[in-house]
């Protein structure tokens, strides 16, 4: 697993609008990275839903939020709109990004239940795990953006 002061693996994928999309290409902001198992079971659709109805509020607090599965592109679309989701939701069936960030369960090649806060300059500032507790996840990643606000433009 990835630690806080290391360097957050750049990598690219392809959002449930089509679009390309880049860790890179949002340098210069904070991103909430968060990984989990599997699309449509019942503790990662909680885990989404606590996101997706705090998405603003995370970004009110200086935040990107971006999503990543080991589900199939079209799978992360399905569950996307099924759920009403309007951050970027990544499928990563290849694994690239999963082994980047050392989530992956050694033996179920799912991925483990982590999220990342990754600052400006591309660094890891948390890591939060939480297998079952589901919604810690957004609760640890509310307190750390509150508590951790990053300087304003002028400051």
């Amino acid at each position: 697993m990835l630690e806080v002061g290391q360097a957050a693996p750049d990598f690219t994928g392809t959002d449930c609008q089509g679009r390309p999309f880049s860790l890179s290409a949002l340098r210069g902001r904070r991103v909430v990275l968060f990984f989990f198992p599997k699309a449509f079971t019942i503790a990662c659709t909680e885990e989404t839903r606590h996101f997706r109805d705090n998405h603003e509020r995370i970004q009110s607090l200086g935040a990107e939020l971006v999503g990543v599965s080991v589900d199939t592109v079209k799978t992360q679309c399905e569950f996307a709109e099924q759920e009403d989701i309007h951050f970027s939701l990544l499928g990563d069936e290849a694994r690239t990004i999963s082994k980047a960030y050392d989530v992956l369960w050694p033996v179920l090649r799912v991925d483990r239940r982590v999220t990342y806060i990754i600052g400006p300059e591309g660094v890891i500032e948390s890591v939060i795990r939480h297998e079952v507790r589901v919604y810690k996840h957004l609760d640890d990643v509310l307190r750390y953006l509150r508590e951790h606000p990053l300087p304003t433009a002028g400051a």
